[in-house]
């Protein structure tokens, strides 16, 4: 609705784009040149004369001699209109005389300009300067009277009134929308509320993001919407008198390039936040599917879920940007065709001298589809490990236990290993002194293990009952017991910590010691010893 708002409301007040909407001043049309010579200064260009904003005359010549030209005609039509607004004459008198072989053309026995045989071949006049003098002087009497009946009291009182009545109704057009725009934010407010209990935390998340990327496009489209209603208002009044048109046509010729970009821009920003509200709406109906979202894979999911979203947002807003610099050379007239042409050697060119960034991309890709490992998991690249918080089609990035970040090129992950993908496992290796009762220490970690699998707080986090795997080991200071625990991904750690404290606790009170490192002293035969010390043998 804002944007089709924006369209009618341009459209509605914006005048005609013969009238109002003429050329940049002294930036000739450029149209086929006459001349054979190859000299850019010599090239036969046109260019308008304005009468109060409106196109008049249409000038035609060398591009040296042009600007001169259509300056001086310009300044002769001005003194010429200004007289005879001033004079109680109604009626306008155009005489066309012949000078040099060239018709002449006097507006109130003044000079206002010679047509040239070059202003013959703009004109639908076959290039007959005398038929390009009669119809140029015919539109000189209509023009001028007109421009004067403009003048008048009663037309300028009827301009007032539409002015006014222009005024009011943008006034209440951008009331209503700025009411819009406040429903449309409190209902955005709502939608972002604290979810149900029966919610799930991914469609929980993907919601809240589609309804901010929503809310920030509404909010940019109603501001544009705004501009338009405020810009093309004030744009539309300023032509509705002949004093103010002067003014809107530099407004216009010194806003056009601005207003292009800027909507280039605006319409590129919108467009990336609906793409990405669109991916987070497939997202999470692709969540929502029954047949997905389970138990055992909805971590999972979530994770690489979050991956892939990103991913194709980081895509889509390189594409979107891509296609508004397009369309933004295309507004300021510049031939784009070359420009793909050349862009597409030029990427077999960055394609050859950048063989690895296409690995990095190639192998990203492959990371990313095979699910290796996803946004949220702990991997461990060769020596290199940690939490994986950012990856794109390039590189991964990941944090270690003592915070550094590292990246990693995504063509130099050769042998990747996933701590946490789908689920994890607390391995346990637990020493028992060797003068301990075996058969009494594995049913005590047995207990303890099923109770900490009954416990309200972790039951959830263990997905199997322990496994008490028996002694695994004959350890330097005791026996080793083995232990494996089943968890959700990345609970590993956590559980395995409560499972040791618990342990110990259980230990003390049982009398199970923990076998402690003890060093032994060896004495040799006291005669011996006695014998080396006195050198007798006594």
């Amino acid at each position: 609705m804002a944007i089709a708002g924006s369209i009618a409301i341009s459209v509605w007040f914006v005048p005609k784009a013969d009238a109002q909407l003429p050329l940049l001043p002294f930036l000739p049309n450029l149209q086929p040149s006459t001349s054979s010579s190859n000299d850019s200064d010599s090239r036969v260009v046109s260019h308008w004369v304005y009468l109060d904003g409106r196109r008049l005359i249409k000038l035609a010549g060398p591009r040296a001699n042009l600007t001169e030209r259509v300056e001086n005609v310009q300044e002769n039509l001005q003194q010429i209109s200004q007289n005879y607004f001033d004079s109680p004459e109604q009626s306008v008198k155009v005489q066309t005389r012949t000078s040099k072989g060239l018709p002449v053309i006097y507006v109130n026995n003044q000079y206002l300009m010679t047509v040239t045989r070059d202003d013959a071949q703009y004109l639908p006049v076959d290039g007959d300067p005398a038929q390009a003098a009669e119809q140029i002087s015919t539109e000189l009497v209509e023009e001028l009277t007109r421009a004067k009946q403009e003048r008048q009291t009663s037309s300028l009182i009827r301009q007032g009134a539409i002015a006014a009545g222009s005024g009011l109704t943008i006034i209440l057009i951008s009331w209503g929308l700025y009411q819009w725009q406040c429903r449309s934010r409190k209902h955005s407010a709502q939608l972002l509320q604290p979810p149900t209990p029966l919610d799930q935390p991914l469609t929980t998340q993907l919601r809240k993001q589609q309804v901010r990327h929503l809310h920030e496009a509404k909010k940019r489209l109603f501001q544009l919407t705004q501009g338009t209603i405020w810009g093309g208002g004030t744009f539309y009044i300023l032509g509705l008198f002949p004093y103010t048109r002067s003014l809107q046509l530099a407004i216009f010729l010194g806003l056009q390039i601005p207003l292009k970009i800027g909507i280039v821009i605006v319409g590129t920003y919108v467009a990336t936040r609906f793409s990405y509200a669109l991916i987070d709406r497939f997202t999470s109906a692709i969540v929502n599917s029954s047949a997905l979202l389970t138990p055992e894979n909805s971590e999972r999911l979530q994770l690489r879920v979050s991956t892939i979203s990103g991913v194709t947002k980081s895509i889509v807003t390189i594409a979107w940007v891509a296609v508004g610099i397009l369309v933004a050379l295309t507004f300021l007239g510049i031939n784009i065709i070359p420009l793909l042409a050349g862009a597409g050697l030029v990427g077999v060119a960055v394609s050859l001298a950048s063989q690895s960034l296409i690995k990095d991309a190639i192998n990203g890709f492959l990371i990313i589809l095979e699910d290796q490992y996803a946004l949220g998991d702990v991997i461990t690249v060769g020596n290199l490990g940690g939490l994986v918080e950012n990856m794109n089609l390039r590189i991964t990035q990941v944090r270690d236990a003592e915070g550094r970040l590292i990246t990693i090129p995504n063509s130099e992950i050769k042998i990747v290993a996933n701590l946490s993908s789908r689920w994890s496992r607390a391995d346990l290796n637990i020493p028992i002194a060797y003068n301990a009762d075996v058969n009494k220490a594995l049913k005590l970690i047995e207990t303890v293990a099923l109770d900490m699998d009954r416990d309200p707080r972790w039951q959830e986090q263990i997905i199997e009952t322990p496994q008490i795997l028996g002694v695994d080991n004959f350890g330097d200071r005791g026996l080793i017991i083995r232990v494996w625990i089943k968890t959700q991904p990345l609970k590993q750690w956590e559980v395995a910590r409560e499972f040791r404290r618990r342990l110990k606790v259980a230990f003390d009170e049982a009398g199970i010691n923990i076998p402690q490192l003890q060093p032994a002293v060896f004495v040799h035969d006291a005669l011996p010893l006695k014998a080396h010390l006195d050198g007798k043998g006594n």
